[in-house]
């Protein structure tokens, strides 16, 4: 039981993979860079051109008129990826170390984990990989990397297995809003269809225009009107895209997970399913009363343990990077 609530605890924390890196990396250059040595961890090197390529869409995101203010916010992007790779080098160092493997199965395993948290196939993943410059093979080799720095922390990082009535009830209280039931979204969206057929360019064309729009809405224009104008969901187009109210598990998974995050009258970035780009606007939400914590202690218990090994690995963390050799060279 203890192993397994640890290996979940684990899952929770490592393989939170978004959709598909499309929101984190390995994006192709037309453009040719000068490369150059950024950090040095431990005798290994991390170049300008491996943080560009792992910010690179985070980076297009990124819109402003003052080209002062963008390039000091495209500096802090840099630097946060560049700040996570060193953490990553650190522990897959460890990982390389302790003579830990990864099996091909497990790697088959993620993958196909992958496809079922974003509803799609084969030919849908590699589709998505080619829009964003990145092969099969690619993606696999990134996979084995997390998962074998999974595994290493999973043997390596300790936590106190017991926790008291009052340490869950305080958690609870703290964190009640994830626990809250029959919560109903109302939300709207402006969809840009993408076709099973599109190409790679024609993807990249897509989602250039999809933050055209939600640049216009960032800078005033009415959602309503302008999902009327650019929406191609024919079904919520002449609403303003209203869809109109779910209980949890009734939407698209990364619809969902956006509009639990969004404040009523609040307007998502660019979210990309399996029908194409959506921009979210959270127009009502109603309900969700908690339930008495006797019911759910035991999943307090979980998130509980699952938040501790969060501290434990970031104090874990801290003292490798004390005891390293980590040059930054900006």
């Amino acid at each position: 039981m203890k192993r397994e609530r640890k290996r979940e605890g684990m899952k929770k924390l490592f393989f939170g993979l978004g959709v598909l890196f499309l929101c984190c990396g390995y994006v192709s250059f037309g453009e040719a860079v000068v490369d150059r040595i950024v950090a040095v961890v431990n005798q290994e090197v991390i170049t300008f051109s491996e943080v560009q390529r792992m910010s690179r869409s985070l980076q297009q995101d990124i819109q402003s008129e003052d080209r002062l203010e963008r390039r000091e916010r495209i500096q802090e992007v840099f630097r946060k990826v560049l700040d996570r790779m060193i953490e990553d080098k650190l522990i897959e160092q460890e990982a390389a170390k302790s003579g830990i493997k990864v099996t091909s199965k497990e790697i088959e395993g993620a993958v196909e984990e992958v496809k079922q948290k974003n509803g799609i196939d084969q030919a849908a993943l590699e589709n998505a990989l080619a829009a964003e410059g990145m092969t099969l093979e690619a993606f696999k080799k990134e996979l084995e990397r997390r998962i074998l720095r999974s595994k290493f922390i999973h043997l390596t990082i300790k936590v106190e297995q017991k926790a008291g009535e009052k340490d869950l009830m305080d958690f609870f209280q703290k964190n009640v809003n994830r626990y809250r039931i029959d919560v109903s979204y109302r939300p709207a969206h402006i969809l840009f269809l993408i076709s099973p057929e599109a190409t790679p360019e024609q993807v990249r064309s897509i989602r250039r225009r999809s933050q055209k729009v939600l640049e216009k809405i960032r800078a005033g224009a009415d959602f309503t009107e302008t999902a009327m104008a650019y929406s191609e969901d024919t079904s919520s187009r002449q609403g303003g895209g209203d869809l109109g109210y779910f209980r949890k598990g009734e939407l698209l998974p990364a619809l969902e997970r956006a509009a639990t995050k969004l404040q009523v009258g609040e307007v998502s970035d660019l979210i990309r399913t399996e029908f194409g780009f959506h921009i979210l606007k959270l127009l009502d939400r109603k309900g969700g009363t908690p339930p008495p914590f006797e019911e759910i202690k035991e999943r307090v218990r979980e998130d509980y343990y699952v938040t501790e090994l969060e501290k434990a690995y970031q104090q874990f963390l801290g003292k490798l990077k004390e005891k390293s050799v980590i040059e930054i060279k900006l």
